[in-house]
């Protein structure tokens, strides 16, 4: 991927091949082996690094004009710090391969019109005192940088490196992540955790996409597509496969004799209104100490407006006992009091409710609370977090 950028990027393309030290890692430019002066007068080498904008597969005009750097803050040749650039002095963590010391502000009139002459700008500034003491100092070495990089998306996550969070996202990847059921909510927990550093996303569907899941599901399906009528998994699969590299698509319900296809992940989203089903899921996955997360709306008509909830809960081999009172196993199609109303935006809430507390788990966001279980009632506006950790944690019996 990364030496695909630089090929169709002219600027980068430039840089490289006039001899600077370039690597691209994530949503970063790099350049290598920069000359600069220390307070002891000293010449040391350092790091340029730069956020990428991006549009589609090619660098487009940067956004910011600030830059930074890996090294000592670098000095005139009377070892005085260059005051002139100077933005900010702290040790940050970009990435994980990524760490920086300080950031550098040299921003001209009109901005910088692609990285090259970004780079070349404040190398220009960092040089000149290095080169005022050895005129044999150079940046352009002409050697090669392979990076090892493997991403498991088709193109740069720029979003992360933009607002300097990729470190964090880094702490979801690895994960093998299971969704079952693409009906409602399903589909946009896959467009939320396909936007994540997550190494495989299996999605395990067996009905067919319609003209009516085309009113509750992410994006809008034009009528050609709505007339193949593929499966959901295939449908959903073959969108966001354009985003990232392995989504596994599992075309059939989970059933008694397939479950243990189950144990190729290892947290999993269930989005299923069969109780029966639910139940051995659940079972399964509490029996191989595979995390989980349940969701479920519950909408009713009262006097010409909907009223009702959205339900978050999340079952560990260490917290269970809760399910018994927050999950139920009735099967909505024998339930007479089942309307089974999906509306768009409570799908999309209960998803983002869903993939918020799976980032809490990782660490990804904060969780002071702790909650196992949230609910949000619509006509009151009102969320409910509980079942914290440090109540009861563990049931050998927790079904209806």
């Amino acid at each position: 991927m990364s030496q695909e950028l630089i090929n169709r990027s002219t600027d980068l393309k430039r840089l490289r091949d006039e001899g600077y030290e370039l690597e691209i890692i994530g949503g970063y430019a790099l350049i290598h082996h920069v000359p600069y002066v220390n307070s002891n007068q000293e010449i040391k080498y350092g790091v340029l690094v730069s956020t990428l904008c991006l549009v589609g597969d090619k660098t487009t005009r940067p956004d910011s004009h600030v830059i930074y750097f890996k090294g000592e803050h670098p000095c005139d040749k009377q070892g005085s710090i260059l005051t002139g650039i100077k933005h900010q002095s702290i040790y940050k963590t970009l990435a994980e391969s990524i760490t920086i010391n300080h950031s550098f502000s040299n921003k001209p009139k009109d901005g910088y019109k692609d990285c090259y002459q970004k780079f070349t700008t404040y190398i220009d500034i960092l040089m000149a005192p290095a080169y005022s003491l050895n005129e044999s100092v150079e940046v352009r070495t002409y050697k090669p940088i392979v990076s090892s990089e493997e991403s498991v998306f088709k193109y740069l996550d720029t979003n992360s490196s933009r607002a300097s969070i990729e470190k964090i996202s880094q702490k979801l990847s690895g994960q093998k992540i299971g969704i079952v059921g693409l009906g409602g909510t399903g589909g946009y927990i896959l467009d939320l955790v396909s936007k994540t550093p997550v190494s495989e996303i299996h999605i395990f569907e067996g009905d067919t996409f319609l003209q009516h899941n085309a009113f509750r599901a992410p994006g809008a399906p034009t009528i050609d597509s709505l007339k193949e009528q593929k499966k959901k998994a295939e449908y959903f699969s073959n969108i966001y496969s354009n985003m990232h590299k392995n989504i596994i698509c599992h075309s059939y319900f989970i059933n008694g004799e397939n479950i243990e296809e189950l144990l190729m992940t290892n947290f999993v989203f269930i989005s299923i209104d069969d109780g029966e089903i639910k139940k051995r899921i659940i079972d399964y996955l509490l029996e191989n100490k595979i995390s989980f997360i349940d969701v479920g709306i519950g909408v009713q008509t009262v006097n010409d407006s909907l009223i009702g909830d959205v339900r978050v809960t999340t079952g560990t081999s260490q917290k269970n006992d809760h399910l018994i009172n927050r999950i139920s196993f009735v099967d909505s199609a024998r339930d007479a009091y089942s309307t089974n109303i999906q509306i768009a935006e409570l799908n999309a809430l209960n998803a983002a409710l869903a993939v918020v507390k799976w980032k809490k788990i990782n660490g990804f966001y904060q969780d002071a609370l702790k909650e196992h279980d949230s609910t949000y009632s619509i006509n009151i506006g009102e969320l409910i977090n509980e079942d914290k950790e440090d109540q009861p944690r563990f049931s050998n019996n927790y079904s209806r």
